[in-house]
């Protein structure tokens, strides 16, 4: 699928390669895992010698992936907020009752002012996070983010990621198939980081939690 993709993007004009991008980006927050990264550096490369600008291609790309994440993200709340729709009285439909069994409405409410800060700071490094694209915006739905403050955290680091992606397929030049191996170089140092912060976080929450209940 990858190497047909490969080779359409080869003989198509400028118009279907910027459909392409949005598609595919697009798609790759929708339906995970469809590799979104190579198709945008292999653009990157084609700038060389196509009509593809490097301006076109980022907005395009940029657009798919912020509407992909915001289009989950957008189910992802709307679902959220009917599972505790009903608050703290008895709820009827098994899902909802499953769900307030181990995050009943009162803590959600707690970790939403506890980790909204992270919450924002998750959807801002998304695109550099290995692997878990698809459950930040998830979990950012879940929690009830402001959708405002997600939509420009979530364009930002598509945009940025692109830029990336855009650029090092331009400079690798023939030998853009590599970009894996650069991308790791930001990818791993950015998730370990935000899994450290985010664990020293919630050991902190539960560290707090247990001293109230002594």
């Amino acid at each position: 699928m990858l190497d047909s993709a490969i080779t359409y993007l080869q003989h198509a004009d400028p118009s279907s390669v910027y459909l392409f991008l949005f598609l595919i980006a697009f798609f790759e927050n929708v339906v995970p895992p469809i590799p979104g990264d190579v198709p945008v550096a292999f653009v990157g490369y084609l700038i060389y010698q196509s009509g593809i600008t490097f301006t076109g291609a980022l907005f395009w790309a940029s657009a798919g992936s912020t509407a992909g994440f915001m289009l989950v993200y957008m189910l992802s709340r709307n679902l959220g907020l009917k599972l505790y729709a009903e608050g703290g009285s008895s709820v009827k439909h098994w899902l909802s009752k499953s769900v307030h069994r181990f995050f009943p409405p009162s803590d959600m409410e707690l970790l939403r002012r506890k980790f909204a800060a992270h919450g924002y700071l998750a959807v801002l490094v998304n695109r550099f996070l290995f692997g878990s694209r698809a459950v930040i915006s998830v979990m950012a739905g879940l929690m009830d983010l402001k959708t405002r403050y997600v939509l420009l955290n979530a364009a930002t680091s598509a945009t940025a990621w692109n830029v990336l992606l855009l650029y090092g397929g331009f400079l690798l030049g023939s030998n853009w198939q590599h970009i894996g191996r650069y991308v790791a170089l930001y990818t791993l140092p950015v998730t370990v980081l935000f899994v450290l912060l985010l664990s020293f976080s919630v050991w902190k929450f539960f560290r707090e939690r247990k001293r109230e209940h002594d």
